[in-house]
């Protein structure tokens, strides 16, 4: 099942294109979609939902076509925005269940739904408090509540950690991960923060200045390089003269070595070296890719 589909969508406002002929599609469990602020990511979410037309090109969601079958959509999808937008004088309970209520669900069936789904997104007492008297982390899970309780297909989360701090961001991607996981709820992630998405997404697609850069899998982006990285607790100037010596090229990154795989000596060297000079090994991995490389790549056009 194809959760988005693009073909040649295009966004022009009078002094900016958000988005130039994008053509993309994305399936089943959690994808990202990365680019800096400006790069059209709310645009194409908005579109997808028909809260705004396209200028040309089409796009589909869960088969649906957003120009003619918008409402459908809405019933189908939960959306949390990026900017806030919550009532400050109404509870968590009374916002979502009212928000249950507009997606069709019986006002019985609606309490009940919004007392489950704010419970597993981490709201217990404080889900009868208003809203104005909350933390921003605690906004942000009220905003992912109201968009899963009426059991949506899938869900688009629009910078679903901004203004968290790390524990905060921390909690939120386990949300994410568990709503993709255990809910069976796809989800359509953004962020302009790239290693957030590294942790959660099956799938992330890149775009920049409206254009596609990149779709591709998680472990397609993450994939090994031919490099190893080497960890002592101490002695690593001399760990890399050793390797130095002996044919090896090597990049001294602090307390880290990075060391390229010529063959399967190169380990050998490296295992001989640590012994030869009596250092203690912290760690032994093969180097990966991570997506903050491969965006730089893909943007410098290498």
């Amino acid at each position: 099942m194809t959760i988005l589909a693009t073909e040649g969508l295009t966004k022009r406002f009078p002094r900016v294109t958000a988005l130039d002929r994008l053509t993309v599609s994305a399936g089943p469990g959690v994808t990202g979609l990365v680019g800096a602020n400006g790069a059209g990511k709310s645009t194409l979410i908005k579109i997808l939902l028909g809260l705004l037309p396209p200028t040309e090109g089409r796009a589909t969601v869960l088969g649906m076509d957003p120009a003619t079958q918008a409402l459908d959509i809405r019933r189908a999808v939960g959306y949390m925005p990026e900017h806030d937008c919550l009532p400050p004088d109404m509870s968590a309970t009374e916002f979502t269940v009212h928000m249950a209520q507009m997606s069709g669900l019986p006002r019985g069936a609606a309490r009940e739904r919004a007392a489950d789904t704010l419970r597993h997104v981490g709201l217990h007492e404080e889900r009868y408090r208003p809203i104005g008297g909350y933390s921003t982390g605690m906004r942000q899970r009220v905003k992912l509540a109201q968009a899963l309780v009426h059991d949506p297909k899938a869900v688009f989360l629009d910078e679903p950690t901004n203004g968290l701090d790390p524990q905060g961001r921390d909690d939120m991607l386990a949300l994410i991960r568990r709503i993709g996981g255990e809910f069976g709820i796809s989800v359509v992630v953004t962020s302009h923060l790239l290693g957030e998405l590294e942790r959660v997404c099956d799938h992330v697609i890149v775009i920049d200045g409206g254009r596609l850069l990149r779709s591709s899998s998680i472990g397609e982006f993450t994939q090994a390089t031919q490099s190893i990285t080497v960890e002592v607790e101490e002695g690593q100037e001399r760990l890399a003269e050793a390797l130095t010596s002996t044919g090896q090229q090597v990049a001294l990154h602090g307390r880290l070595l990075t060391v390229e795989v010529a063959s399967p000596a190169t380990f050998d060297a490296v295992r001989d070296a640590v012994c030869d000079l009596d250092l203690s090994l912290v760690r032994l991995e093969q180097g990966r890719h991570r997506i903050e490389d491969v965006f730089r790549e893909e943007a410098a056009g290498v």
